[in-house]
């Protein structure tokens, strides 16, 4: 019995940007993953890729035989100086692929890319609903760091925010 394949974790290129818009739109759609309310262009996102791979953060993807099957960034968290070594990290998996493993090879990815570029401090920003990014985070030593009651608003009822935070070293300020 043969085994399925596996994944292999890439640096995303602006060939993988409908598959990146595709995955995360149809996750607009149906829960609470995104806040957004209206699906977004492949023109917005790769903007919004080319402003990341200008910046040298990461955006990566998880590609399944040539398939994009789940991708991950980082970037910036605030735009103050002051928060320039905290960066602000997102995830999403195709539905046919969760389960699988692919959250893990993402995330993993997103530490080692921030760790490698200096990143001091990963900050996700998660629905209070969805457990199981909460508990992927908790995987990978992420920490609770706060909780942001009816913050945001989707599909007629109050989103709690959940903030988890990873230090990636313990290096003195600079």
């Amino acid at each position: 019995m043969s085994e399925a394949p596996a994944a292999v974790l890439r640096p995303a290129t602006e060939a993988d940007v409908p598959a990146i818009v595709a995955i995360y739109n149809a996750s607009v759609a149906v829960n609470t993953a995104s806040w957004d309310t209206e699906p977004q262009t492949v023109a917005e996102r790769l903007a919004w890729f080319r402003g990341r791979v200008e910046a040298g953060q990461a955006v990566l993807v998880a590609d399944l035989e040539g398939r994009v099957i789940g991708w991950a960034s980082w970037g910036t968290f605030r735009p103050k100086a002051g928060y320039r070594l905290s960066m602000e990290h997102t995830l999403y998996v195709d539905e046919s692929a969760r389960g699988h493993g692919v959250g893990r090879l993402l995330m993993t990815g997103i530490i080692d890319t921030a760790t490698a570029a200096g990143v001091h401090a990963l900050v996700g920003a998660v629905s209070s609903e969805n457990e199981v990014s909460i508990a992927l985070h908790e995987r990978f030593g992420f920490v609770e760091v706060g909780r942001m009651p009816q913050v945001g608003a989707k599909f007629g009822r109050w989103l709690d925010l959940v903030w988890l935070q990873k230090l990636l070293d313990d290096r003195p300020a600079p």
